[in-house]
Formats: structure tokens, C-alpha cells, sequence
């Protein structure tokens, strides 16, 4: 408890020498309020988009598309991770092509997909599972791939079938590396999202960033990095507490 305490004040003291230094530029005239605006602007401009429902509309939509993404990346990240695994010469035939589209930035198939798919919701979650698949499936085929053979070899002695291999041994050894690469592929997953909705959307978090910078708004502008990196934050924790409780001792590790 101790050390929570501390780490909780350490980080109270960084956010706040920020915030003195953000204010103390504000008050010298280096920088016009046009550019930078003080702290308490942006404070009172985060209020009333609290107060008037406009901020709390474009969060849920905007987790909501991230979710939606999410899921289907790790859905299909995980079944071609267990073709990988159970069918190891599989991987020869669509290797190549799952590496060069991870080369790919997400945000250059925006023209391509909006062509295709329009500006509606297809194409922000074609852009989310585009980002968030490729580090769970490198994730995944690492987990299924380096399971311990003497692990294997046990299975063969008490006469498992390959299926029941995978989801009595395989699966559970690789069950860390899944939920290190279900936890940074929903980083990616916000990541694209915003730049997403800046480009083929009328609601959420990007929209808004683009809309309050077309309004000339840098307080609006800086109020949507913030709830942004918040929100962030926030589902990342909530992810970590979850793989804290599936792993036990594993806060220890680097979960925290």
C-alpha cells in the first residue's frame, strides 16, 4: 500500500509540474492564447462539453467502433495463430502477405476503403482491425509456436490427438503472449480510430479534434488529446487489472 501511495503521489506531482509550466508559458507571452490556451480555459471548455452531453456522445462512440474492431482483429488473429500452430506448414503459403500488409500504415488504405466501402462504419473498423491485427497475431503465433516440446512430448505419452494437444497444453502456455498482444493491439486499436474519424466521419473523438481545429478551437483541440489519452489509459488499466486476476502474481511482471 506503501509503495501505491507513493507512486500514486509521484505521478500527482509530475501532472501538476506540467500543469504549473503550461500555465506559467501561458502567463509569460511566449506563446498567444490562440496557440496555446491557459490550463483554465481548457478546463472550462472541458466542462461545458461535459455538461452539454457532446463529449460523453463522441466517447461512447468512439469505444464503441474500437471494441467492435478489436474484436474482429483478435478474432481473426487468433484463428489463423491456431492454423499456424496445429498446421505448421500453412504458414508458407500466407506468411509473406501477412508481413508485407504489416508494413502497410493503416491509414494509407483510408482513400482506398472509403472508394470502396464509402465513409460509413465499415471503413473505420476495416482501418481498426487493420492496425490492432498484426501485433496479436505476432503475439499469438509466438505463444502457440514456443510452446516447451518436453510439454508436447508429455502430451504424446498419455496419447492426446493433436486438437487436444493444443487446447490442453498449447493453448494455456501461450495464454501470456495472447493477452500481451490482446493489450497492444488495443492501443493501436484507439490509435487508428482517431485518425479514422478524422478523415471518413461526422461523430467521435477525431471528428471533433478536426472540427475544433477548423473552428480555430485549441482549447476544444486540447481537450480531445486529453480524453483521448484518458480514455486511453483508462481501458488499458482495465485490460491489465483483467490479465492481473487471469494470471496470477503476473502484476509482478511487468502488468502493473
Amino acid at each position: 500500500m506503501k509503495d501505491k501511495a507513493k507512486n500514486a503521489l509521484a505521478a500527482a506531482a509530475g501532472i501538476l509540474a506540467v500543469l504549473l509550466l503550461w500555465d506559467a508559458v501561458c502567463r509569460s507571452g511566449l506563446l498567444s492564447s490562440y496557440v496555446l490556451p491557459p490550463p483554465s480555459r481548457v478546463l472550462q471548455s472541458f466542462y461545458k462539453m461535459l455538461l452539454n452531453g457532446e463529449l460523453r456522445e463522441d466517447i461512447t462512440i468512439s469505444f464503441i467502433r474500437v471494441m467492435k474492431g478489436f474484436s474482429i482483429a483478435f478474432l481473426l488473429a487468433f484463428l489463423l495463430g491456431m492454423v499456424r500452430a496445429m498446421l505448421p506448414g500453412s504458414g508458407r503459403y500466407y506468411e509473406y502477405i501477412v508481413q508485407f500488409f504489416r508494413n502497410v500504415p493503416p491509414l494509407s488504405m483510408i482513400p482506398l476503403l472509403i472508394l470502396w466501402c464509402g465513409i460509413g462504419e465499415t471503413t473505420k473498423t476495416v482501418i481498426i482491425v487493420l492496425a490492432s491485427f498484426f501485433p496479436m497475431y505476432l503475439s499469438i503465433v509466438k505463444g502457440f509456436t514456443g510452446c516447451d516440446r518436453k510439454l508436447l512430448e508429455v502430451g504424446d505419452m498419455f496419447g492426446y490427438s493433436r486438437g487436444r494437444k493444443f487446447l490442453r497444453i498449447v493453448l494455456p502456455y501461450a495464454s501470456a503472449d495472447i493477452l500481451v498482444g490482446m493489450r497492444v493491439g488495443l492501443g493501436y486499436s484507439w490509435r487508428a480510430i482517431i485518425g479514422a474519424e478524422m478523415v471518413a466521419a461526422s461523430t467521435g473523438l477525431g471528428h471533433m479534434i478536426l472540427f475544433a481545429q477548423q473552428m480555430s478551437r485549441t482549447d476544444k483541440v486540447i481537450v480531445g488529446i486529453l480524453v483521448i489519452g484518458a480514455v486511453g489509459y483508462a481501458t488499458d488499466r482495465l485490460f491489465a487489472l483483467v490479465i492481473s486476476k487471469f494470471l496470477k502474481g503476473s502484476c509482478d511482471n511487468g502488468w502493473n
